[in-house]
């Protein structure tokens, strides 16, 4: 009996640190969560500045000529925010099925690939999308920014090579459902999206001027618009795996306490069971010597 309260004890034991290391990564996930949605919503004054700005290129330059290729012979590219981490489920996986039902869903081809993480690295690589760039995924909000500055300069040097679209697919959070995989278009612009930039309000009575080329000032706010998007897309899917594991974390937690209370109940009951054994042999003790008479002490020692 003694070994197997000493095994029940350990087993409690061990349950209690997991416990503790849970506590400690689900308090890590929420941490991180507010970090990267922090950086989301910092990013809300600086896209509207931009927006103010690509308002008055817009109404200076004009009406953007359409591209001329026909819509079935476009050639895209897409982006794939992927996680390394484990905990996360089926975060990867979703993920891909969602981009590929999309992609193949288009008319055209895709040719460009751009994949953020090895898990969905290899995942892609078993699929029937083309060869994919890979990047490192950001471990911070700090890591975001460069990471999207690479990406910027894939995109750019496709388009040179006739790259129609771009897309992105990324996993956004969906409040107590965890995330969503979710796609958007970031290239061609189209007419609605200039058409209501063109309509965005002046806070004052007179329009600024754009300073030197509108071309150049246009493509560089362009960049800056598909950085925002970008970025965005990045923090999003960051927090979404964290989302993911959160969720993971907290069944997890639900799981050991409840074997942390089948293990306390079993000690509880093997300690009863052996107070009840030690009772039942002090009572058959007393019976045993109640039940055979008197007994005479043994004579005191003489000195």
């Amino acid at each position: 009996m003694s070994g197997a309260s000493e095994s029940l004890s350990r087993r409690i034991s061990g349950a209690k640190d997991l416990s503790s290391v849970v506590k400690s990564m689900k308090a890590l996930a929420a941490s991180s969560i507010a970090q990267y949605e922090r950086a989301v919503e910092s990013l809300h004054v600086y896209t509207r500045t931009l927006e103010m700005a690509l308002s008055v290129c817009l109404r200076e330059s004009g009406p953007i000529p359409p591209d001329k290729k026909p819509r079935h012979a476009a050639r895209r590219g897409a982006v794939v925010f992927g996680s390394d981490q484990g905990l996360v489920g089926r975060f990867n996986e979703s993920l891909l099925e969602f981009a590929e039902r999309a992609l193949f869903a288009l008319p055209g081809k895709t040719t460009h690939l751009w994949i953020v993480g090895e898990r969905m690295q290899s995942l892609a690589a078993d699929s029937n999308l083309p060869s994919a760039t890979p990047f490192t995924i950001a471990n911070s909000v700090d890591g975001i920014a460069p990471l999207v500055g690479q990406i910027l300069i894939h995109i750019a040097t496709a388009r040179v090579h006739a790259v129609d679209e771009i897309h992105v697919f990324h996993n956004q959070p969906q409040g107590a459902a965890g995330y969503a995989a979710v796609g958007t278009r970031l290239l061609p612009l189209d007419d609605a999206w200039r058409r209501n930039l063109t309509r965005l309000p002046w806070p004052t009575h007179a329009l600024p001027e754009v300073m030197g080329s509108i071309p150049s000032a246009l493509e560089a706010l362009i960049r800056g618009h598909l950085f925002v998007l970008l970025f965005q897309a990045c923090a999003q899917s960051l927090a979404s795996e964290n989302a993911s594991r959160l969720a993971a974390m907290q069944r997890a937690e639900d799981n050991i306490a409840k074997i942390l209370d089948e293990l306390g109940r079993k000690l509880r009951r093997m300690r009863q069971e052996s107070i009840d054994e030690e009772l039942f042999d002090v009572v058959a003790g007393y019976e045993s010597l109640t039940q055979g008479g008197r007994v005479d002490r043994p004579p005191a020692a003489r000195g």
